[in-house]
């Protein structure tokens, strides 16, 4: 018998729902990349657009003094397959990813970043706090007819004063998380299935990498899956969203294998930890536009 919840349907009718953030009252905050909104859910599964931000909100994140952050990948192109939604190529030739803040009280929208010295940010995904008050956060890159960019990790100010390159020439880097003692940051890569892990070594600055990899190997899928954003149990583990044979992919941060929790939708792409005692899994099936609810076994970790 599974030590997993059996998955509560808590809204259905998104419209490729990302970033799901569970929030005091009971509701969820979520993006919704297809229809450019910021959106709450709330605990009747009822929707409401708290921000329209255009281009491809992707990735949400919630900063100590309550203001939403969001990861704006400049938007796809997108591909109707009977009842299923897929996301298809840059729906525009240049570069145009953003991060947004916003005022979850007026709906105000700011932006804070699209570009690192002179360069344009190509594909913002996945945003994570630290203990600092800044965030890290993926650039996955995007797929245009000229070919696929590569991705980077940056860490940036939390009032738009400041932004590094912390990790360049990726391949696809999509979730992002940090360890329970803040001492790791961990990137899944979509089209690889890798988990790594990287050492911080102070406030927004990692150790520098090995050769030929990014950071330490966590591990890989044992089967054909595309990985994509991640959040973290207070026990360590790694819990990763997993497309193609959809579900939650779990990995031992010390490399010593994974699980896979099976959810039905092909395309599921965020998992984030809620409720009283931080074991409620919002799980976005992104595909069929759906946001499910699982029990879990263990406490995720407290964000910041």
């Amino acid at each position: 018998m599974s030590v997993y919840g059996v998955p509560e349907v808590v809204a259905t009718g998104l419209r490729f729902p990302e970033g799901p953030v569970p929030m005091p009252d009971g509701s969820v905050l979520l993006v919704e990349i297809a229809r450019g909104t910021l959106t709450r859910v709330a605990l009747d599964g009822s929707l409401s657009v708290v921000a329209e931000l255009g281009g491809g909100p992707n990735g949400l994140a919630i900063d100590p003094d309550g203001a939403a952050y969001v990861c704006n990948n400049g938007g796809f192109e997108w591909i109707e397959a009977g009842s299923l939604l897929f996301p298809g190529h840059a729906a525009h030739a240049g570069a145009c990813g953003s991060i947004q803040r916003v005022d979850l009280t007026t709906g105000a929208v700011t932006t804070l970043y699209d570009s690192f010295e002179g360069e344009r940010l190509k594909g913002p995904n996945d945003i994570v706090f630290d203990a600092a008050g800044g965030f890290w956060f993926t650039d996955h890159g995007q797929v245009r007819d000229t070919g696929r960019d590569h991705g980077a990790i940056y860490y940036a100010a939390a009032d738009g004063s400041k932004i590094s390159r912390q990790r360049a020439d990726m391949m696809g880097p999509n979730g992002i998380g940090l360890s329970p003692d803040g001492a790791t940051l961990y990137v899944s890569e979509t089209m690889t299935a890798r988990v790594w892990a990287m050492d911080v070594v102070a406030p927004g600055e990692l150790a520098p990498p090995p050769p030929w990899a990014p950071g330490r190997f966590v591990g890989t899928p044992p089967a054909f899956r595309l990985l994509d954003s991640m959040a973290i149990e207070e026990s360590g583990r790694i819990c990763v969203g997993t497309m193609v044979e959809g579900g939650i992919t779990i990995f031992d941060p010390d490399g010593g294998g994974s699980e896979f929790v099976p959810l039905p939708d092909v395309g599921i792409t965020n998992i984030a930890f809620g409720g009283a005692d931080r074991r409620d899994a919002y799980i976005t099936a992104s595909t069929t536009g759906t946001l499910y609810r699982v029990r879990w076994p263990r406490r995720g970790t407290k964000s910041h």
